[in-house]
């Protein structure tokens, strides 16, 4: 479960929010005027999420090489992509 805190409150805490991330693993949502607006995780929890994104993009890689579609020249490729 994630504590939420104000974005105040974390300023003043600083240091011990950071040591509750790092050392406690514990997630921390900051707040601005009651809203959500960012989180505070331990390294591990990033590194996993990092991971499963590159797996993600992997696997839609994989899918897009698999699909029949249009070869085009790199450079034309890049073009496209504004690159």
């Amino acid at each position: 479960m994630s504590t939420k805190i104000s974005t105040a409150d974390a300023r003043k805490k600083f240091s011990n929010i950071v040591n509750r991330v790092a050392f406690g693993k514990e997630s921390i949502i900051l707040t601005r005027r009651g809203e959500e607006i960012a989180a505070l995780i331990a390294m591990d929890e990033l590194r996993l999420l990092q991971e499963l994104e590159d797996r993600i993009d992997i696997a839609d890689a994989i899918k897009a090489i698999k699909e029949p579609g249009e070869d085009i020249p790199a450079g034309q490729f890049w073009k496209k992509l504004g690159i």
